[in-house]
This record gives C-alpha cells, sequence and structure tokens, in this order.
C-alpha cells in the first residue's frame, strides 16, 4: 500500500514538473510560428518612421535628382528643426488647429454627453431618431464638406433662413470672412463627429451598474446627484477614451476644411494639416514636412500616452 502511494506521488511530482516545461515549448513553438509575421508587422510600422527620421535631417526633395536612400548628401545638421522653431506661419496654423480643437471637442462631447443621456431611457421612436443621429458620422468628410460649402454660400440655405427669420435680406459672405470662415468649419465638425462621440458615452452610459443608481434614487439622491456621483465616476475611462480619440482626430482635420475654404481666405482657416499639404505639394521641402511631421507625431504620442495613463489610474480607483 505504501509502495502505490510513493509511487503515485512520484507520478504526481512528474506531472507537475513536465507542464512548465510543456508551456514553455509551447511558447517556444508560437514565437518561431508567428516569427515572419511579428517581423513584417515590425518592419511595417518601423520603416515609415525611420524613414521619416532619416529625411527630416536633410534638405532632399524629390526634384533633387537624388535618391531618398542617398539623401544623406544633402545632410543640413538638423536645420530643418531649427527653421520648424522660427516658423511663424507653422506656429500660427499650430495655434488654429488647437482653437478648432479647444471648441469642437467641447463641443461635440456636451452634445454627445447631453444626447447619450436622452437616449438611455426608452421613448417612442428611439429607433428612427437613433438611426437619424448616426447618419452624419457615415458621410465621407469630403462630401460633408461640399455640403457645408453649399449651405455657407452667399446665396445658401443657412442665409436663406437668417433672412426668413429677420424679414429683410442676409447677405453674409461666411466663407469669405477669415472669423466667420472658421466658425463654419467648426460647426460641419461639430455637425460631424458629435453622433461619435455619442455612440462612445452610450456604451459607457448603458454599462452603469443599475442596481447602484436604484440604491442611490431609495437613498433620497436626485437625478442630478446620482450622475454627479455614480455615472460620471464610472463612465471615467469611457470619457477618457472619447476625448482622446477626438482629440487626435480633431488634430488631423483636413477634408472638410479643405474642401470648405482651402485654407483661406488667405490662410484664415489653415490648419496643421492643410499647412503640411500645402508645403508637401506647392514647396516640395519634403525634409521640412518630415520634421514637422515627426514633431506633430511625438505631441500626439504625449497625449494618447497621457490618456493611456489616466485609464489605467481610472481602472485602479475602480478596481
Amino acid at each position: 500500500m505504501s509502495a502505490v502511494t510513493v509511487t503515485g506521488s512520484e507520478d504526481d511530482m512528474g506531472a507537475a514538473l513536465a507542464k512548465p516545461a510543456l508551456r514553455d515549448e509551447g511558447a517556444r513553438l508560437g514565437f518561431r510560428l508567428t516569427l515572419p509575421a511579428q517581423v513584417l508587422v515590425l518592419f511595417i510600422s518601423a520603416f515609415p518612421l525611420l524613414m521619416q527620421l532619416y529625411i527630416s535631417v536633410t534638405d532632399w526633395s524629390p526634384l533633387s535628382g537624388l535618391g531618398w536612400w542617398n539623401a544623406w548628401e544633402m545632410w543640413n545638421s538638423f536645420a530643418n528643426y531649427t527653421d520648424l522653431a522660427a516658423d511663424a506661419r507653422f506656429w500660427s496654423a499650430l495655434k488654429r488647429t488647437a482653437i478648432v480643437m479647444l471648441v469642437c471637442v467641447p463641443a461635440e462631447f456636451l452634445l454627445g454627453l447631453a444626447l447619450a443621456t436622452l437616449f438611455a431611457d426608452d421613448f417612442p421612436g428611439k429607433r428612427i431618431f437613433y438611426s437619424i443621429l448616426l447618419m452624419p458620422m457615415m458621410v465621407v468628410p469630403a462630401v460633408a464638406g461640399y455640403m457645408f460649402f453649399m449651405l455657407f454660400q452667399s446665396g445658401g440655405p443657412v442665409n436663406d433662413i437668417l433672412s426668413s427669420l429677420t424679414g429683410s435680406p442676409v447677405t453674409i459672405a461666411w466663407l469669405s470672412d477669415p472669423t466667420l470662415a472658421l466658425i463654419a468649419v467648426m460647426i460641419a465638425d461639430i455637425w460631424q463627429w458629435t453622433p461619435l462621440m455619442f455612440l462612445i458615452l452610450l456604451a459607457g452610459l448603458v454599462g452603469v451598474p443599475e442596481d447602484q443608481i436604484k440604491a442611490a434614487t431609495l437613498l433620497g439622491a436626485n437625478p442630478w446627484q446620482r450622475f454627479v456621483t455614480i455615472v460620471l465616476p464610472k463612465m471615467k475611462t469611457i470619457i477618457i477614451i472619447a476625448l482622446a480619440i477626438r482629440v487626435i482626430e480633431n488634430f488631423k482635420i483636413f477634408d472638410t476644411l479643405y474642401i470648405m475654404t482651402g485654407g483661406g481666405p488667405g490662410v484664415a482657416t489653415e490648419t496643421i494639416s492643410v499647412y503640411i499639404y500645402k508645403v508637401t505639394t506647392q514647396d516640395l521641402i519634403w525634409g521640412y514636412v518630415a520634421a514637422i511631421a515627426l514633431a506633430i507625431l511625438i505631441v500626439l504620442s504625449i497625449v494618447a500616452v497621457f490618456a493611456m495613463k489616466r485609464m489605467a489610474r481610472a481602472r485602479e480607483v475602480a478596481a
């Protein structure tokens, strides 16, 4: 009896030792099988970035007569980065982009949150309104730009509505005035991307535990107190994700704006993306463009890292 027990223990011990070895072998096999795909993904991700870094420290352009691999012959000792720091047009475009972002993202967030709160409850025709509300998000940005270009013409529907309301002819040149053109662009952006914010926030809102809401109601909390003390803290991660997505996307605003104004009048609506496009296609200073793009990539990466840290902290607090 004793011998049988000892033999059984040795077998169990052998099996226990064999399991980690099998797992290690499985992990090594998995690594070998996925290695080609990992190398390919790494190459696809890293090569454009390294090429951009390489070009950014040269004066290379397609008209230089050199292949990009020989761009080192036009090494400029980081002159593109010093030029970037002194480029007033670049900083103006960056400031304009920040203004658009600071107006559009909060507006989209507040409208999206209000709509998500409304759609969290059932009401007649909810599905129809839901579909209508999501439609702007599905419009191609270039088409949205053309739609708003037509709306804001001097003889367009916006001025016609204002004429009807005021009782006198209104012929505002929306897209020819520097301030009004920027406002028109921001209205178009808010119209198109509020539905995305609404969709993300609604997903977070329906995930709030109902039992906590009911418990707070029984304890006498009013709707505002429930919203501030339960709903908002529970949605903190979702809110950070939604804001991070829109901040990054809004920073790259191009299609709608370019169709509506082309960056004009003058450079009144020239954001950083439009500025890069013009320098790339008109001035052909590709080394300088690479330096701008790299600087923007670093800024957006910092925003993304900040957002991820906030999300991790929010998850730790929630846990």
